[in-house]
């Protein structure tokens, strides 16, 4: 006789792991595109396909879901945008092929200082501050020039970054351009490139005083 005969099957477990990257997956994309106001639990859960009560479990809320979402997306963004002995060029490199591939990115940064002004995690803070520092012992070490401030000259290699990606439209339309052909965002990748090698050389600054003078 079977043994089992007669018994229900246990249901098999749920993989938390994965229903959590579902529901942060959801989030990260309808925070993007609606802000944290605007988002909605129902719609984070279906996108997901899982149960809204497991996003309540697992985040609590959709405050905690919102910082759980950005908190991820900060992590991604500085794994694979590293700035190794201060070389910003291929760090400038990195964080556009990011953000070019990660438009989410820009989206949730612009909600969360339009809806949260003055509102900074600890991980983007920890994350901003080994950057500067990279920076400012490049500039020490005679690799990067020190005619800026290393937290002036991070502030604009992140701008230059995002520059063409958040140009507004006219822009791109004033040139006769379609902003997002692969040829026009190869040109801006390389020119972007060339003007932060320009700006950060060694000796850019005394190259720029003989010029002004």
């Amino acid at each position: 006789m079977d043994t089992n005969e007669g018994t229900a099957r246990s249901p098999r477990p749920r993989n938390s792991a994965a229903t959590k990257e579902l529901l942060l997956t959801a989030a990260t994309a309808e925070f993007a595109e609606f802000g944290l106001a605007g988002a909605r639990i129902d719609r984070i859960a279906e996108r997901a396909g899982a149960n809204k009560r497991l996003l309540y479990v697992y985040f609590g809320d959709k405050d905690q879901l919102f910082e759980a979402a950005l908190h991820r997306q900060i992590g991604k963004l500085a794994q694979e945008t590293p700035l190794i002995d201060g070389d910003l060029v291929a760090y400038a490199a990195a964080r556009f092929d990011f953000m070019l591939a990660h438009p989410e990115t820009a989206r949730l940064a612009a909600w969360l200082r339009f809806e949260r002004h003055g509102h900074s995690s600890q991980t983007e803070i920890d994350s901003y501050r080994a950057k500067v520092d990279a920076i400012a012992a490049a500039q020490r070490e005679g690799r990067l020039d020190d005619g800026i401030s290393a937290a002036d000259l991070f502030a604009m290699v992140l701008r230059l970054t995002e520059s063409w990606l958040d140009a507004p439209p006219a822009l791109a339309a004033a040139t006769g351009t379609d902003a997002r052909a692969p040829h026009r965002l190869a040109e801006h990748r390389a020119a972007l490139l060339e003007a932060i090698r320009r700006i950060t050389a060694p000796g850019a600054g005394e190259q720029r005083h003989t010029t002004d003078a």
